[in-house]
C-alpha cells in the first residue's frame, strides 16, 4: 500500500514538474525571439523593450496560461464521461457535446454578425458565447443520456453520438450560410482553435469559471469511484445516483462549453489523456487520476500550443491541426490494446 501511494505521488510530482518545464518554454520561447533577460524583465516589471513587454505579458503569459486550464478542464471532463458511460471512447468530441457547443457559438455569431466571436462586442460578446455553448452542449448531453438508456451496446452509443455531431454541423452550416460575410470568417476563424483567443481582461473569467467547475468535481471523488462498480454498490453506498449522473454531466458540458466557446473545438484531448493518467497510473482510482489528468491535459495542451509557434513568424499553424497529432496516436493504442486483450 505504501508502495503505491509513493508510486502515485511520484506521478503527481512529475506531472507539476512537466507542466512547469512546458509553461516556462511557453514564456520563454515563440514566434518571435525574445532575449532571455527581456523575458526576465518583462515578468518581474524591470526595465524592457515596450514590444517585448506586451509580448510576454500581453500575449504569451495569457495564452500559456489559457493553454494550461484550458487542457486540465477537457481533460477532466472527457474523464468524467468515460466513466458515466463506462465506455473508454467517450469523450466531448465523440459524443456530439463539442459540436452542441459549436451550435451554440454558431447562433450567437449570426445574432450578432460576427461581433461575438471577434470581440467587437467586448466581455458581453463572449459572455454570450458562452451561455450559447453551454446550452449547446446541455441539449446534445441531454440527448445523449436518454439515448444512453435506450442503448445498452457502448458501440451504439458511439455511433449514435457520431451521428448527433454530423447532425449539428449540419445546422452548423446552414445557419452560416444565412450569415453574413463577417459572420461566417469568423466562425471560421473560431473553428480552427486557439489558445491566444482569451485576452488579460477575459483571463480572469475564462480561469474562474474552470476553477469552480473543476473544484466541484474534485469533491464528487467518491461518487466517481462508486460508478466505476456499478449503480447497485452506489445505491448501498447511499449515493443519489440519478442526482451525480445529472451533476456530472452538467459539469462535463459546462467545462467543456466554456473551453469551446473561448478557444473553439479542441479535439481529441479530452479522450486522449485519461488514458494516459490511466496508463501512468495502472489505476481507475479518481483519487489520483483526476489531478494526474488535470496535470497531463494542461501539460499537453502546453506542448500543443508550443509546436503551434513553430512556424516562427511566417504563421502560427492551427490548434485544431496539431492536437489530433498528439491524441489520435493514443486513441489507436487504447483500441489496439483492447482488441488484443479479447
Amino acid at each position: 500500500m505504501k508502495r503505491c501511494v509513493n508510486r502515485e505521488f511520484l506521478f503527481i510530482v512529475a506531472g507539476g514538474v512537466l507542466l512547469f518545464l512546458f509553461f516556462a518554454a511557453n514564456i520563454f520561447f515563440g514566434s518571435v525571439t525574445v532575449p532571455f533577460g527581456a523575458v526576465c524583465s518583462a515578468l518581474t516589471g524591470g526595465d524592457c523593450n515596450e514590444v517585448w513587454r506586451v509580448i510576454i505579458v500581453d500575449t504569451r503569459l495569457p495564452q500559456a496560461v489559457t493553454a494550461l486550464f484550458a487542457g486540465a478542464a477537457v481533460s477532466i471532463a472527457g474523464l468524467v464521461l468515460q466513466t458515466l458511460f463506462n465506455n473508454p471512447l467517450a469523450g466531448p468530441e465523440v459524443l456530439g457535446i463539442n459540436s452542441g457547443a459549436g451550435l451554440g457559438v454558431a447562433v450567437v455569431t449570426l445574432l450578432a454578425q460576427g461581433a461575438a466571436v471577434t470581440g467587437a462586442m467586448g466581455l458581453s460578446g463572449y459572455l454570450a458565447t458562452l451561455l450559447g455553448a453551454f446550452i449547446g452542449a446541455l441539449l446534445v448531453i441531454a440527448v445523449v443520456l436518454s439515448l444512453s438508456s435506450i442503448l445498452r451496446s457502448k458501440v451504439y452509443l458511439l455511433i449514435a453520438g457520431v451521428a448527433i455531431g454530423y447532425l449539428v454541423s449540419s445546422v452548423i452550416s446552414i445557419l452560416n450560410y444565412f450569415a453574413t460575410a463577417e459572420g461566417v470568417h469568423s466562425y471560421m476563424i473560431w473553428g480552427m482553435g486557439s489558445f491566444g483567443a482569451v485576452s488579460v481582461a477575459q483571463l480572469p473569467v475564462f480561469v474562474f469559471s474552470l476553477i469552480v467547475v473543476i473544484i466541484a468535481v474534485f469533491l464528487m471523488v467518491k461518487p466517481l469511484n462508486a460508478l466505476l462498480l456499478g449503480d447497485a454498490y452506489a445505491v448501498n453506498l447511499g449515493i443519489n445516483v440519478f442526482a451525480v449522473r445529472v451533476a456530472l454531466l452538467a459539469a462535463a458540458g459546462l467545462l467543456s462549453a466554456v473551453v469551446t466557446a473561448f478557444c473553439g473545438p479542441i479535439t481529441f484531448l479530452g479522450l486522449a489523456v485519461p488514458h494516459l493518467a490511466r496508463m501512468a497510473l495502472g489505476t481507475n482510482n479518481h483519487r489520483t487520476l483526476l489531478p494526474v489528468t488535470a496535470l497531463l491535459g494542461g501539460a499537453v495542451a502546453l506542448l500543443c500550443n508550443l509546436i503551434c509557434q513553430l512556424p516562427g513568424e511566417s504563421g502560427l499553424m492551427p490548434l485544431g491541426a496539431v492536437t489530433p497529432l498528439v491524441g489520435a496516436p493514443v486513441i489507436i493504442y487504447v483500441i489496439l490494446k483492447d482488441k488484443m486483450g479479447r
